[in-house]
């Protein structure tokens, strides 16, 4: 299911290929600090879940400007570099720019959250991914980030799992608190039961005692 009405994307992929653009190429940011940056601010979010005011009413100049704001204040290092004309970011595309504007587009297309995408595919390797990709069809890349982040997802340890190890809860602890069977819990941790088919009370319940959101326990929320 796309993440939001189609009359958006063109302005979103010029959007995130202009604001990647001048975190890496222009401020010299390394691609998972820019990463970071864009998720802690929020906006990677807002971003994702198709907010007008910030996929279309502000260029990506403007958006890393916000960004930067957000995470280092506003008299921040590299606030004097912000270029005003959008025309520079639209001459040749670098890899950091061309890889912007296929990954709005395709998590626009999938609607997965760019921390899962990110997870399973950093920034950098999407970057890298330049020199193959950027003069085929985009449905190669689509192909190519499905398969990645599949596999990616089969290798490694379920969220939930992850998320109560780090809040220091153990399986019964969770079970007694969150009022959902101790047995449940295993299986979804043992990927013997599919949390992403589960109940919604039941996340519900498990994301109030892990202090996350529901999305956060499911392994593909885009499904």
């Amino acid at each position: 299911m796309n993440a939001y009405s189609e009359l958006y994307v063109n302005d979103a992929k010029k959007s995130l290929s202009q604001f990647f653009s001048y975190l890496i190429d222009e401020c010299g940011i390394e691609p998972e600090m820019a990463w970071a940056h864009f998720k802690v601010s929020g906006y990677a979010e807002r971003f994702e879940k198709g907010n007008p005011g910030v996929i279309s009413g502000m260029s990506g100049i403007e958006l890393a400007r916000a960004v930067l704001s957000k995470t280092y204040g506003d008299d921040n290092e590299y606030s004097y570099m912000v270029k005003e004309s959008e025309s520079f970011y639209m001459t040749k595309p670098s890899p950091v720019y061309w890889a912007g504007w296929v990954l709005a587009e395709y998590q626009w297309y999938t609607g997965r959250r760019f921390s899962d995408i990110f997870e399973a595919v950093p920034l950098k390797e999407v970057i890298a991914m330049y020199s193959v990709y950027h003069e085929m069809d985009v449905s190669q890349f689509f192909d190519e980030m499905d398969s990645r982040i599949e596999k990616a997802m089969s290798m490694r340890e379920p969220k939930i799992k992850r998320i109560r190890e780090n809040r220091g809860i153990s399986q019964s602890e969770l079970a007694k608190m969150s009022g959902v069977k101790l047995r449940s819990i295993q299986m979804y941790e043992q990927k013997n039961n599919d949390i992403d088919k589960a109940q919604g009370q039941t996340l519900y319940k498990l994301s109030r005692v892990l202090g996350c959101k529901i999305e956060d326990l499911l392994e593909d929320p885009s499904q």
